[in-house]
């Protein structure tokens, strides 16, 4: 049995799920991955007999007697960063690592109108959608943007590697999903924003993730 155990949702729609399996995914360390269909009410059952709130992704860790639960995408980042240091999951210097931390919160707390206008929909491709006639979604992406070009600006680029502070950090997970979701809907990107959302969606990691997702069953209907 393994130490950890993620519980996850749907690899086509969960975009929290992802964040948090890539933060795992990046310690190395081998870990159980569970499906929960939380459309299904018996897997919905399971996942609230399991999470405080019911919701993916949640870490099990077997840390000797005890069982650790940790629910929500940057609170596992949090919890293996400080579990598997030599993975630098956050930068090493104080002031990228601050910047990292800010942008990660953001994203965590915010960009609720891009959200819900391009929402995750991992293997689809849908044309004929402008953000142009939407002044808080276009806000948001001009925003991402901007965080994007300014991280590979002043860190990533400097340290010589295709991520936001050079290597892959937890900030590159959070900001995936956004990755995906502009792939989906073709929004057009400044070059600097593009490159670096080429190089999410080409991650090792990335491409095992949207792999599964083609071999896993659609998601069932959401109820009315």
């Amino acid at each position: 049995m393994s130490e950890f155990a993620l519980l996850i949702g749907y690899r086509h729609v969960s975009s929290w799920s992802l964040r948090g399996w890539l933060a795992m995914r990046k310690t190395g360390a081998p870990f159980e991955e569970v499906l929960i269909r939380y459309r299904l009410p018996d897997h919905k059952a399971r996942l609230t007999a399991m999470s405080p709130t019911s919701k993916v992704p949640l870490l099990i860790h077997e840390r000797g007697d005890e069982t650790v639960r940790v629910w929500d995408s940057i609170a596992i980042g949090e919890y293996v960063a400080e579990l598997f240091p030599n993975q630098r999951l956050w930068p090493d210097d104080p002031v990228a690592r601050a910047m990292a931390r800010s942008i990660s919160a953001e994203m965590h707390s915010g960009f609720r109108p891009l959200r819900e206008r391009l929402d995750m929909n991992l293997l689809g491709r849908v044309e004929g959608v402008s953000v142009d006639d939407d002044e808080a979604v276009k806000a948001d992406v001009e925003r991402i943007q901007a965080i994007w070009i300014e991280c590979r600006e002043t860190w990533g680029e400097r340290e010589g590697g295709p991520y936001l502070f050079g290597h892959f950090t937890i900030a590159d997970a959070m900001y995936a999903p956004v990755a995906t979701r502009f792939r989906t809907y073709g929004v057009t990107l400044e070059p600097t924003a593009q490159a670096y959302c080429e190089a999410i969606l080409a991650d090792e990691d990335m491409k095992a993730w949207e792999m599964a997702a083609r071999a896993e069953d659609p998601p069932e209907p959401k109820a009315n």
